[in-house]
């Protein structure tokens, strides 16, 4: 049936139908209703990793004002302002790009781009004037009843430039304007997503796998699924450093590798929960292993939550197991010889190295911070949720307000295979 429709239409209505923005738009790619404040919103913020389609969702909603249709296009705009990182990218990218404003318009309506004059005129009247971010003075004295700013976060003189567009957004009965970017930890970013009358909507490039090529998905994406980079740049997050925090996200892609060497000994370092059910906190459980050269390799975090004592020890023996593990180092602060039992109940023959903490989470986790300085510890894969808590950790001893878990089984690992000293044979040092 599909085949024999498409057979009947002619070469314009097949056009016609391919510009037809609402039946293919992925929902991320079309204008909210409203922002957070229920009121229409003034900013529609798209933040989005690579080729996730925020270029043609942007030369849409231009499309859509200049013309007075199409989604989030009921009032025809006159006067559209395009500003990108450089004139390069605008003309390269938002006007002449394969999802660009000339090539999202059917023939019959697209615009004449005037390149001397930096201009884009519809046959409806509308005019699209072409700015650098890097000139923001050119922003000065033209004005706007809507504007399309691209990769805002990329912007050397991003809050002279953004200022100065806002004093130029003041025709129409409510000027609006659409930012799309993949999200860097810039203030004006920050700023623009607590702001009530923002609208934020957000994809990863998977989102928009359909149209990208499988080689593309394979090499790249396989290669930085993960990493702080590609989670930014593929996955659109928003990754930020804590000032005050021991480990930085430069410092631990710096330490990732993609396999460890043959290591001399392997342990599964386990922080038990004080409780159980929804509320209690998780249970760390990291394995890491030391190599003949005194480097670490953190091998597997298997933390899980809102679990029983006997589901974390299942879990944690499932992981020394796997990973050939020399022993279990348990901290039993909270559960004393309870941890023990809870472990052996589920396998007796399991060796279980009790460790006790002495001082704060923060003084323990310095010394394992500066082995990561020193090069000394190494990642062997990615560890998301993990370095999450690393980079959020604070002097308070928490991380986003809450216990560091995963941390604190990390520490327990690292501690036991490089800073305890030990006597030989497999045993470790109570602390």
């Amino acid at each position: 049936m599909h085949h024999r429709l498409m057979a009947s239409l002619t070469p314009r209505e097949i056009e016609l139908l391919d510009t037809l923005w609402e039946l293919h738009a992925h929902p991320h790619q079309l204008p909210p209703a409203v922002a957070p404040n229920d009121a229409p919103w003034l900013t529609w913020l798209m933040i989005g990793g690579r080729g996730a389609g925020k270029t043609r969702a942007g030369a849409e909603w231009v499309r859509a004002q200049a013309m007075g249709r199409g989604p989030g296009g009921h009032e025809r705009q006159m006067r559209i302002a395009l500003v990108g990182e450089t004139e390069h990218d605008v003309r390269e990218v938002m006007i002449e790009g394969v999802s660009g404003l000339l090539a999202v318009h059917p023939r019959h309506e697209r615009p004449v781009w005037l390149s001397s004059r930096k201009r884009l005129r519809w046959s409806t009247g509308a005019v699209a004037q072409a700015f650098s971010a890097e000139d923001p003075e050119s922003l000065r004295g033209p004005q706007f009843s809507c504007a399309w700013s691209d990769e805002l976060a990329k912007w050397r003189h991003a809050e002279a430039a953004f200022d100065m567009l806002q004093f130029g957004l003041r025709l129409g009965s409510q000027p609006r304007q659409l930012i799309t970017t993949t999200p860097r930890p810039t203030a004006l970013l920050k700023r623009l997503m607590a702001d009530p009358s923002s609208a934020v909507t957000r994809a990863a490039t998977a989102s928009n796998a359909f149209n990208l090529a499988p080689s593309f998905l394979q090499s790249v994406v396989g290669r930085y699924a993960g990493t702080q980079l590609g989670r930014q740049e593929l996955d659109g997050e928003l990754i930020e450093d804590r000032a005050d925090a021991l480990w930085s996200r430069a410092l631990l892609e710096s330490c990732r590798v993609t396999q460890a060497p043959a290591l001399q000994r392997i342990v599964v370092a386990v922080d038990p929960p004080v409780s159980s059910g929804k509320r209690a906190d998780a249970c760390g459980i990291v394995a890491a292993g030391i190599c003949t050269a005194g480097i670490v390799y953190v091998l597997a975090d298997d933390t899980v939550s809102a679990v029983t004592p006997s589901a974390w020890a299942n879990i944690a023996i499932a992981l020394w197991r796997k990973c050939e593990a020399d022993a279990l180092v348990v901290e039993v602060n909270q559960g004393g010889e309870m941890v023990r039992s809870v472990i052996h109940e589920v396998d007796a023959g399991v060796p279980v190295t009790s460790v006790r903490a002495t001082r704060g989470k923060w003084l323990r986790a310095e010394p394992v911070a500066t082995l990561y300085e020193q090069g000394r510890v190494k990642h062997a894969g990615c560890f998301t949720a993990l370095e999450d808590e690393m980079c959020d950790f604070a002097s308070s001893g928490l991380s986003s307000g809450r216990s560091p878990d995963r941390l604190d089984a990390l520490v327990w690992a690292v501690t036991a295979l490089a800073l305890v000293a030990r006597s030989s044979g497999p045993r470790i040092r109570q602390l």
